[in-house]
């Protein structure tokens, strides 16, 4: 199994560019369920995730090919021969469910297993079926199994009034949408850019929509979606990671393909602890304004706020800063289990329930370490790499699903970083 070894000291210097959006890309694959003819993805990210629902949508019949070394996915579903997925699949990955909506509008049946992926608290799927009730499916729980069937046929509008916001199903909701018959409005709708990035897809495939970016989306069914290309929106979340890097460590770092309205609350938090930050024509230009950073607190929720994505990676920011920080996380419940980690390395955290209360310390110290999460794993990277001697991070395949190329982008602009089999 490969670990990431880290050597701690240095500034970082030079460019990263910022791929296209996992979580915007893993909603916008399962679109292709919704036409017959061909969708082509660019600017799509070279991760394990994106391999899963490769994998997921294969086994339901859909053709995807992997083009320009990954970047490009060519999509095609004119023959779905297979309207059951896998347990052996589904489980790796939560955004798997993502396949229920579209298939059961297009076919009008479908039969999906609960999902898997990163144990960072329950996340359950009560809120994607609610919102499939509402548009007229018939939907029964057997062996671990959704089995779904719209009543007619084919899905009917609604109203889908979510009681809190959640963007997995505000996606499945308004992939369904699409092709039900007559009108469908979504209340309090989640409102992040991977949502309006779905949106902008789904109207170049033909279909009607109107206000996404807000609480209240509007869609008017239609009978069929055609084909498209569609850019993949930047990964915000990787954009922010990186915005730390040079944080952390000093130095200066211009994010390729970044622009501030995607992590406008995460940088406004960057400028409190005393970081600069640029909009240029190619990114965004980040750097410490004076010396060591100054202590923030965070509350994590939905966009526009500050991203539990985050959270992880601004707390090893913290760990370092001058003063007391508390970050309080509003999303997820148990998703501190980064903290103990990070103490291992010599950083002051005291977690209490959805708080925890960060001293910041002068230098952290190398340790051995191990990735419980996606964010988590970077996390304790970037921790790394501002720490003194040397880091091992295990487990890191919860990285490889979120971040391409760690090593190769951060190496480039001077961390002593390398994958190492352990």
């Amino acid at each position: 199994m490969d670990s990431i070894l880290v050597r701690g000291g240095g500034e970082l210097n030079g460019v990263i560019p910022i791929a296209g959006a996992k979580n915007a890309c893993l909603t916008l694959m399962p679109a292709t369920l919704l036409t017959e003819e061909p969708l082509t993805l660019t600017n799509a990210p070279r991760l394990s995730d994106i391999r899963t629902m490769t994998q997921l949508l294969g086994s339901l019949g859909a053709e995807v090919a992997s083009l320009q070394s990954g970047q490009v996915l060519a999509m095609s579903s004119h023959n779905i021969h297979n309207h059951t997925a896998d347990y052996d699949i589904v489980r790796k990955m939560r955004a798997s469910i993502l396949v229920l909506g579209p298939m059961l509008a297009r076919d009008g049946h479908a039969i999906v297993s609960l999902p898997g992926g990163c144990a960072i608290g329950a996340r359950p799927v009560d809120l994607h079926l609610q919102a499939l009730e509402a548009l007229g499916a018939e939907l029964e729980l057997r062996e671990g199994y959704v089995h779904a069937k719209a009543i007619g046929g084919r899905l009917r509008g609604g109203v889908i009034d979510f009681p809190i916001v959640s963007v997995g199903a505000t996606e499945n909701a308004l992939l369904a949408s699409t092709l039900a018959k007559g009108t469908t409005v979504i209340k309090n709708a989640a409102r992040e850019p991977e949502i309006v990035d779905l949106a902008q897809c789904l109207r170049r495939m033909g279909a009607q929509i109107e206000g996404e970016g807000t609480s209240t989306i509007t869609i008017q069914g239609v009978d069929r979606l055609g084909g498209a290309t569609h850019p993949v929106v930047t990964d915000r979340i990787e954009l922010g990671t990186y915005m730390l890097a040079p944080a952390i460590c000093g130095g200066e770092v211009e994010c390729l393909g970044g622009r501030i309205e995607l992590v406008g609350a995460f940088c406004e938090k960057l400028d409190a602890a005393g970081v600069s930050v640029e909009q240029t024509e190619r990114g965004i230009k980040v750097k410490r304004k004076n010396g060591r950073v100054n202590a923030v607190d965070v509350t994590t929720e939905p966009f526009p706020g500050f991203p539990t994505d985050l959270q992880a990676q601004m707390m090893a920011l913290l760990c370092t800063a001058n003063g007391t920080s508390v970050l309080e996380e509003k999303i997820f419940e148990n998703r501190f289990m980064h903290a103990p980690e990070l103490i291992r390395m010599g950083a002051k955290i005291e977690v209490h329930g959805g708080h925890a209360t960060v001293t910041g310390v002068e230098k952290l110290k190398g340790a051995r370490v191990m990735a419980t999460d996606l964010r988590a794993s970077v996390s304790l990277i970037l921790a790394a790499m501002a720490a003194e001697g040397e880091t091992v991070v295990s487990r890191v395949y919860h990285l490889d699903r979120g971040y391409e190329r760690v090593e190769e982008k951060l190496g480039a602009c001077g961390a002593h970083i390398e994958r190492i089999a352990t």
